[in-house]
């Protein structure tokens, strides 16, 4: 095994060993039925107000599909079920899919969702002596690996002129990341909403930059080959319902917080600032979108994270 295969399985590993590898016991199943829709969806994104809303399900049953709804603690996870053609469409953020086509793994990405880089950013306690991006030298910073966060917390320092070797990486999920911010043992760390605004709220946290100019922390919506290519009416139902339902998210903020927080097993002012500075929707990959998509893997090869150079247009549906 070569130098950056063994690096990339390690990283694959560590993220889903930091993201609890828990996952609904239907995500596995092994149905063959061509009118079962399997759904990965994760509960900070935006299919779990799809399929809290309910009108996926009407409209796909009204041309013979049933849905099956499949829970994900992370996006790595999810992209393995796909790859294992245990579930057909899921959404996950901007780097997971990187990894998988770096393993190979036969899926397409179908659509993105609007930038949410206003919820992404790196956290310094309130009485830190880190007062800009320059500070980070030498310190501890708490992120997950491979993660939207890693990509991030790159580009700060590259804007900052500093390495990445001149920082002390702490390599840890949102929730372990929270708890070592808590108590002090890391300087910083780098996460998303709702992770960040909960933080900012409830643990003396301060954003010290969001991902303006550094990152677009994009969702993406992500479905087998397969079912790409095959079942095009659906996946254009599917898009649609994705649109009414962020429409719907937008202009509800209130009801919108009620739905969340309880899934989500947050305070609702948590929620509530989360949801007010993100835009949900969907849009069509364009070149731009290629580029942002390109650029991440090509900082995470420079790294030697993943093993291979990647053309990440081969992977977008025609």
């Amino acid at each position: 095994m070569g130098k950056k295969t063994a690096l990339l399985m390690a990283t694959l590993f560590s993220i889903i060993l930091f993201s609890g590898c828990s996952v609904n016991s239907n995500a596995f199943s092994d149905s063959e039925d061509d009118n079962v829709m399997r759904i990965g969806y994760q509960k900070n994104g935006p299919l779990i107000i799809l399929k809290s809303l309910g009108t996926l399900d009407e409209r796909l049953e009204s041309i013979g599909y049933a849905v099956e709804w499949n829970e994900f603690q992370a996006g790595p996870l999810l992209l393995e079920a796909l790859n294992a053609e245990s579930i057909d469409f899921g959404r996950t953020g901007n780097t997971p899919p990187i990894f998988a086509q770096a393993a190979d793994s036969p899926f397409h990405y179908i659509a993105v969702g609007f930038s949410k880089y206003e919820g992404s950013g790196i956290l310094v306690p309130q009485d830190s002596d880190i007062e800009e991006l320059t500070d980070l030298k030498n310190k501890k910073i708490g992120f997950a690996n491979g993660s939207s966060s890693h990509y991030l917390i790159v580009k700060a320092l590259e804007k900052a002129g500093l390495a990445y070797s001149d920082i002390d990486p702490a390599f840890l999920n949102p929730g372990d990341a929270r708890v070592a911010f808590e108590q002090g043992t890391i300087d910083a760390m780098v996460v998303w909403d709702p992770y960040a605004a909960s933080t900012e709220l409830h643990s003396d946290g301060k954003m010290l930059i969001n991902g303006e100019g550094l990152t677009t922390d994009r969702d993406f919506f992500v479905a087998t080959t397969e079912f790409s290519e095959n079942h095009r009416e659906a996946i254009e139902i599917i898009l649609e319902e994705i649109e009414a339902s962020s429409e719907w998210a937008n202009t509800n903020h209130e009801d919108l917080v009620d739905m969340l927080a309880p899934i989500l097993n947050l305070d609702k002012d948590s929620v509530k600032k989360t949801v007010e500075r993100r835009v949900y929707g969907v849009e069509q990959i364009t070149e731009e979108i290629i580029e942002e998509q390109q650029r991440i893997a090509d900082k995470f090869y420079e790294l030697d994270i993943i093993p291979k150079e990647l053309d990440v247009k081969e992977f977008m549906v025609n």
